[in-house]
């Protein structure tokens, strides 16, 4: 049996622990609280707009948008990861890594070129070990990313996609659907039209009677069509990159939330076991101190 001292000092070091895990848990806590608040702001704006896009481009009209245009052969393919900064945070990093992985290998045969860039040093240090060269690198973002340094990363996408060096756009992250479900996903940005919507089921109203019936099929654009679908699909794409970088934010909190939370139960399982430990140790020692004081007593007798 191991030593009192060391299992009182074994004790103490997992206490400490304890005490850093609860407080983390606490710490992710509150940011997934900021997080999905603006991730739930954004959600209905975000389905709403690109909606909007999908419809336009369904209207049948002439005009169209380089954006909306799907290419007949993809040669590139570009794949935008999105993981996070820090560890702690369980198996979030390792499920986007790993269907990231899967769908570069799925369409390898099909396209010529399939650049990567990564958000998050836990996903660029990964692809590094694996020597996969990395188009470009994003370190900036944390718990609250911005909209205007996303949208840089989004307005150089689109730049590209229309000037022909990409074909494709998927962005791999971790979808927040809700608190206790929230799954790693693979999603096509570019081109929009085949952008999937989370839910086109709008919110209505207790005295919506006119609901259905203001969902048209026909746009009249004012003052042309051209100049409206210049500034929607452009902002339509800005704010589905952003959302996807929102629900990864949201995610990794609770994500790190839950994993804290299970090491500090953990934790409290293991000092329990050692206190029983050490105390049936004590009490070894405290019953071998009393029968040497007794055999003493006899022998000095």
């Amino acid at each position: 049996m191991a030593s009192i001292r060391l299992l009182d000092k074994r004790r103490k070091s997992i206490r400490n622990i304890r005490k850093i895990t609860r407080t983390m848990e606490l710490i992710a806590t509150a940011r997934f609280k900021k997080a999905m608040d603006r991730a739930s702001a954004a959600s209905d704006y975000t389905n709403l707009i690109t909606a909007i896009v999908q419809d336009l481009a369904k209207s049948g009209t002439e005009v169209s948008h380089p954006l909306l245009q799907s290419r007949e052969t993809v040669k590139t393919s570009e794949m935008l990861l999105l993981t996070s900064n820090r560890g702690l945070c369980g198996g979030y990093n390792g499920s986007v890594l790993r269907l990231a992985l899967q769908r570069r290998a799925e369409i390898a045969e099909s396209v010529e070129s399939q650049p990567i860039s990564v958000s998050g040093k836990r996903g660029i240090s990964a692809l590094k070990f694996r020597n996969i060269q990395l188009e470009k690198t994003f370190t900036q973002f944390d718990d609250s990313p911005g909209f205007d340094e996303v949208s840089r990363i989004a307005d150089d996408l689109m730049e590209r996609f229309i000037t022909g060096k990409i074909d494709r756009v998927d962005v791999v992250f971790t979808k927040f659907i809700t608190v206790s479900k929230q799954v790693a996903v693979v999603e096509t940005l570019l081109p929009i039209s085949n952008l999937a919507i989370e839910s086109k089921k709008l919110k209505q109203s207790e005295t919506t009677s006119t609901s259905e019936s203001a969902i048209k099929d026909d746009y009249e654009f004012l003052p042309s069509a051209e100049s409206i679908l210049e500034e929607v699909v452009p902002a339509a794409f800005r704010a589905r990159v952003f959302k996807c970088f929102l629900d990864a934010a949201v995610s990794e909190q609770i994500a790190r939330m839950i994993a804290m939370k299970s090491a500090t139960e953990n934790a409290g399982d293991i000092i329990k076991q050692l206190s029983r430990t050490f105390n049936r140790a004590r009490q070894s020692k405290i019953t071998q101190e009393i029968m040497e004081i007794i055999g003493g007593v006899e022998a000095l007798g």
